[in-house]
């Protein structure tokens, strides 16, 4: 199968994990999409969703489905999102599509955090794929230091994008990350970070990996 057929499948699969009458934690992505294409299927048995960026929203409206602002839920039982890297015990690298503060927003919302993704995605050590990191703009070179001190790591500014919450992010390159919760909650500490695209302290509770075998559930 292609890449985009295991997308696919994966994307329905997680309409499993969807709660009759729930408000579904809604994340970002091509794999998502994939998600929100298969809810629309079934949004007459969903109250709505709660999203992680303004495509999504979008995506979701135009599909008749009713976007709940963050504040306005206390708890969603559920969170569907991919993964840039997902390793042995459902940590992530989330953020390739500049939406991971709003992700990890969502996320904390949820009692359970769903991950689909192709197997191309399943790392036993990440940071093979750029950690990205969305600053505050004054902090962007200060923030990008700290890193380059690092040995063999360079951060760079992602050229041309911004968030939507206005900032910019940094893709940081030569990090093998072999401790996520310990790198997360430094980072994230730094004057200036809005968000780290690691995701230890709201790791996936299952993987739902599309391999050619098809769909291989992964529990942590």
């Amino acid at each position: 199968m292609t890449q985009d057929q295991l997308k696919a499948l994966v994307g329905q699969a997680a309409l499993a994990y969807v709660p009759e009458g729930a408000i579904v934690g809604v994340g970002t992505g091509s794999t998502v999409n994939c998600f929100i294409d298969a809810l629309g299927a079934i949004r007459d048995r969903i109250r709505g969703a709660v999203s992680s960026s303004m495509r999504s929203t979008e995506r979701l409206q135009a599909l008749g489905i009713r976007v709940f602002e963050a504040s306005e839920v206390d708890r969603i039982p559920v969170y569907i999102d991919g993964a840039d890297e997902i390793d042995h015990a459902g940590n992530m690298i989330k953020g390739g599509g500049a939406a991971l503060t709003r992700e990890k927003i969502v996320a904390d919302l949820a009692e359970r955090f769903i991950c689909i993704a192709d197997a191309s995605k399943r790392v036993e050590v990440m940071g093979a794929f750029p950690l990205p990191v969305e600053v505050i703009p004054m902090a962007a070179a200060q923030i990008a230091r700290r890193f380059n001190a690092m040995p063999g790591v360079q951060a760079t500014i992602r050229v041309g994008v911004t968030t939507d919450n206005g900032n910019p992010i940094l893709d940081v390159r030569g990090l093998k990350i072999t401790d996520p919760l310990a790198m997360e909650t430094e980072v994230n500490q730094w004057p200036g970070v809005v968000c780290v695209g690691i995701f230890a302290r709201h790791k996936a509770a299952v993987c739902l990996l599309g391999t050619a075998e098809g769909v291989k559930t992964l529990t942590f």
